[in-house]
């Protein structure tokens, strides 16, 4: 997609995870490139019981023209990014339809309490079966390799970049991760950011 198009009016973003991942971090990173880039933009996160560790989701809407309500109705995803599996799935149950684009981090994130978690090969064939197109992007594997989890949201942000899905680039991204990540911060970050893009 070249910069400045849609490739649908508007065009809906939910990034689906858990409390304590970035989602909401994420959100704001995307929003502002889209709006320095002349989008309207409107962005809602929703929580589940628990901030960390719960659900938590966050509703991008992109538009060329009018401010829409932020919350994506029931079936109109067009990309789903997926932090978590269960609740890619999740996202993919009330959001999706036969042409929503996923990108997913394969990697759980098990609940407390002894509560069991699904069968992960499950989880993955059930995410292709109801989306369109599926990437697994292997997140968390990437930023321990890099010696810090807390770098798979940057290599999935790099990740939705670099599939080329939303109107925005690595070039519109970089003020705004030199802006958050000060100094030796940001050549980590980026260099999580520029791996995601080579796998997106």
């Amino acid at each position: 997609m070249s910069a400045k198009t849609l490739r649908k009016e508007p065009l809906n973003l939910i990034i689906a995870g858990v409390g304590g991942q970035g989602n909401v971090l994420l959100s704001a990173f995307i929003g502002t490139a889209l709006l320095n880039e002349g989008f309207v933009v409107s962005v809602a996160d929703t929580f589940g019981v628990s901030q960390r560790g719960g659900s938590v989701a966050s509703h991008i809407k992109i538009s060329k023209k009018a401010l829409y309500s932020s919350v994506t109705l029931e079936g109109k995803a067009d990309v789903i990014l997926g932090m978590e599996p269960v609740e890619t799935l999740r996202a993919l149950a009330e959001f999706g339809n036969p042409q929503v684009v996923v990108i997913a981090n394969p990697r759980p994130v098990y609940p407390s309490g002894g509560i069991p978690y699904p069968d992960l090969d499950e989880l993955k064939e059930l995410i292709i079966k109801f989306s369109s197109q599926t990437r697994f992007i292997r997140a968390t594997e990437e930023a321990l390799k890099m010696g810090d989890p807390l770098y798979a949201n940057m290599v999935l942000l790099g990740s939705l970049v670099g599939a080329d899905l939303l109107p925005i680039s690595r070039e519109t991204m970089i003020p705004i991760l030199e802006e958050r990540f000060p100094g030796s911060l940001f050549d980590s970050n980026i260099k999580a950011f520029n791996r995601g893009i080579e796998l997106g």
